[in-house]
């Protein structure tokens, strides 16, 4: 009688081994694959349309979205956009705002909102989405600047506030000082 318990008692604890055993094998190939294959859950990031657009207001876009995508979900341009000053293909940041201007028409008075892209008060560049050309044109920043700019950006995301201009290489506290008011986060 010991010894058919013995007997059973060593059969369950062999099962139990044998069982652990092939969980910590690898998954068969083609279960490996299905693994791989299962879409991931895009992160989602939230911008600001406003201005000349059919919808401003606030959207959901997907990780890796441009200024295209926002103006397509803010159900495109308006009939007076000026998307001429609007950069289409930059990459959207979390919480960023995505302006588009109104075109005056010739022999217009300039409204408040075409005014800010006219020379007298020229339109704020946006950390979060100036390109090289644009980041260049600012004061006291020429192209290398402009791209440690871009590469601070793309290591460390958004710009928070222009006092993160300050990590930048190149750009010193006189320097943040005199781009606060030409330039938003």
């Amino acid at each position: 009688m010991v010894a058919l318990v013995v007997l059973v008692v060593l059969a369950v604890a062999g099962r139990r081994l044998a069982g652990a055993g092939a969980a910590s094998q690898p998954p068969p190939a083609g279960r490996l694959e299905s693994i791989r294959s299962a879409p991931a859950v895009a992160p989602k990031l939230v911008v600001h349309v406003v201005g000349a657009v059919r919808r401003p207001g606030l959207y959901r876009l997907k990780d890796g979205s441009r200024v295209a995508d926002a103006l397509t979900r803010a159900g495109g341009a308006g009939p007076r956009a000026d998307l001429a000053a609007v950069n289409l293909a930059a990459p959207l940041a979390d919480g960023s705002q995505i302006v588009v201007p109104r075109a005056a028409d010739a022999g217009e008075a300039p409204t408040a909102a075409s005014s800010a892209t006219g020379s007298a008060a020229p339109a704020k560049v946006s950390l979060a989405s100036a390109t090289l050309e644009q980041l260049d044109a600012l004061p006291g920043i020429g192209p290398v600047t402009a791209q440690h700019i871009l590469d601070y950006r793309a290591s460390h995301g958004p710009f928070r506030s222009v006092d993160d201009l300050d990590a930048v290489p190149g750009i010193g506290p006189a320097r943040v000082e005199q781009l606060r008011d030409l330039v938003t986060p």
